[in-house]
């Protein structure tokens, strides 16, 4: 299935979404497979540069995760080693804020919002991250250290500083920019 058309103002599409629509995009991209504790593949994420609006437009297909509500951030490390991913570092805070949307110092530039795994154990979802580029400088998630995709064990509380009250890391992927530009996304 293409996925390609405007998105217009939405942020985040939740559940299990049989066709994300991605928003118009520069060219520049970057994928992550996210493994679990145990090092199997769960998931991939696909993180596109938006054209039409700041940030990253970001499409996460993940599966065997249990139901229930989790928390999700970009880490400040391009490192995930099995089992804990201790290696994934903090948030992803290029500007010194504080964690979590709801912090009037905040958010990290790496905070996204909790991720609903429905009864199925499968999502499909698009996330626009505002506040990185896949382009040079201080914000790219492609910058020298890397960057991961991180989802944790319990939901962000989206105050508690520096993390949320997240919990354990329970899946994780390495941030990479792919071997050539893609100029289109299909659905597996």
């Amino acid at each position: 299935m293409k996925r390609f058309a405007m998105l217009g103002a939405v942020t985040l599409v939740l559940g299990a979404c049989s066709s994300p629509i991605w928003p118009p995009f520069d060219g520049l991209a970057a994928r992550a497979e996210l493994i679990n504790s145990s090092g199997y593949k769960i998931g991939e994420a696909t993180f596109a540069e938006n054209k039409d609006g700041p940030g990253v437009v970001m499409l996460l297909q993940a599966w065997d995760l249990p139901p229930g509500v989790y928390a999700m951030h970009i880490h400040d490390s391009g490192m995930c080693d099995s089992p804990d991913f201790q290696t994934s570092g903090g948030h992803f805070n290029p500007y010194g804020r504080k964690h979590g949307f709801k912090n009037p110092e905040g958010p990290h530039a790496g905070d996204l919002p909790n991720l609903v795994i429905p009864l199925d154990g499968k999502v499909d979802i698009l996330v626009t991250i505002r506040e990185v580029t896949l382009k040079d400088g201080v914000n790219s998630l492609l910058g020298p250290r890397g960057t991961s995709l991180v989802i944790h064990a319990n939901p962000d509380d989206e105050v508690t500083d520096p993390g949320g009250n997240s919990g354990a890391k329970i899946a994780c992927g390495v941030i990479r920019a792919p071997a050539t530009e893609f100029t289109e996304i299909e659905a597996k």
